[in-house]
């Protein structure tokens, strides 16, 4: 088995190994390698050991999709064969555009990063999807204002950041800055796994390089903005995973600017709490909170104790999930799947 020397040795449980994973291991595995998917291509997976990253071979019957940086895999001693790959605790996927299967994101994370400057990338909208896609995984998501240097006060951006979610973090900072990594290290530990998502151009790869402590010559590309929009191009194309000097790792995702919300019904309730608070005061158990007297909702957007936009937001969310959910039916045995599609 053949590793990169400039990858010094590691624990499994420095990795991200925890009992989860242990507890899938069988009598017949003992000859068989645990490992963790580094990067995933087309037609090639890297992984990383104990001993640092592998190449592994796949066998014919395996499909590159089927597998998610972040996954742990059971890897043959000898040829670095790809035997099998263990249950994920949490998976990070959204629905893509013109495609029936969800696109998987990341495996077994423990914090989502939602990165996004303190410019005209800041979108409440696009960080809610970001925040319902987090909640519905189990990931604890933690929203990252970057280019604070660049802005005269930053403070408006954290307001509005803070009001997304009850109790949700929020930081801010300079990714080039050093103290960065130390703003984050709370949930970068050993044996910690973040992942890194948000629009391209707000920062998300200085903050790897940053975050990763890497030299010149190993840094992730970073590329400049559009000064009319903010926007930038995509400089990270694939998805990969990356030791934090603090012991933990985070995982790289090229820029989203779409994201389709689905299956997310557990992660919107939690993303919009306080308008699942006001629905259960509703005079009628099944209220639409369009047009019904005696709406709770209703009321409190008329008050301003809801803000109107945030419940649009919630309106357009919840339909959209609705549309793009899948739905079984038919007897037991012979039950067909459907995607109910919008509403009229």
């Amino acid at each position: 088995m053949t590793n990169s020397s400039d990858q010094s040795a590691v624990s499994l449980t420095t990795l991200g190994w925890s009992a989860f994973f242990d507890e899938q291991l069988e009598p017949g595995d003992a000859e068989l390698v645990p490992m963790r998917i580094a990067t995933v291509h087309r037609d090639r997976v890297t992984a990383m050991s104990e001993l640092g990253p592998v190449g592994l071979k796949l066998s014919a019957q395996t499909n590159t999709t089927d597998f998610a940086v972040g996954d742990w895999v059971l890897v043959a001693r000898e040829d670095r064969l790809l035997v099998r790959r263990l249950n994920r605790r949490m998976q990070l996927q959204r629905k893509a555009e013109g495609r029936r299967q969800a696109q998987l994101i990341a495996a077994n994370i423990d914090t989502l990063f939602i990165v996004t400057s303190c410019n005209e990338d800041f979108n409440p909208a696009r960080l809610e999807r970001y925040l319902a896609l987090a909640n519905e995984a189990g990931a604890v998501p933690v929203i990252v204002l970057t280019k604070i240097d660049q802005t005269p006060d930053p403070a408006p951006y954290f307001k509005q950041a803070q009001a997304l979610q009850l109790g949700l973090d929020v930081v801010m900072l300079n990714a080039k800055a050093p103290n960065a990594a130390l703003t984050l290290a709370r949930w970068c530990g050993p044996g910690q796994t973040v992942a890194l998502v948000g629009s391209s151009g707000v920062g998300k790869s200085t903050l790897l390089n940053t975050l990763s402590e890497k030299s010149s010559e190993n840094a992730q590309p970073t590329g400049p903005i559009r000064a009319a929009d903010a926007k930038g191009r995509h400089t990270t194309t694939s998805r990969s995973l990356h030791a934090i000097a603090g012991g933990g790792w985070v995982i790289d995702t090229p820029g989203m600017r779409t994201l389709h919300v689905s299956e997310v019904s557990a992660g919107l309730n939690t993303l919009f709490a306080e308008i699942v608070v006001l629905a259960s005061h509703c005079r009628f158990r099944d209220c639409t909170h369009v047009h019904e007297p005696g709406c709770a909702v209703q009321g409190a957007a008329a008050d301003g104790t809801l803000d109107p936009a945030r419940l649009d937001r919630w309106r357009k969310l919840t339909e959209e999930n609705l549309s793009n959910t899948p739905i079984q039916s038919g007897a037991r045995g012979n039950k067909t799947t459907r995607t109910p599609g919008k509403r009229r």
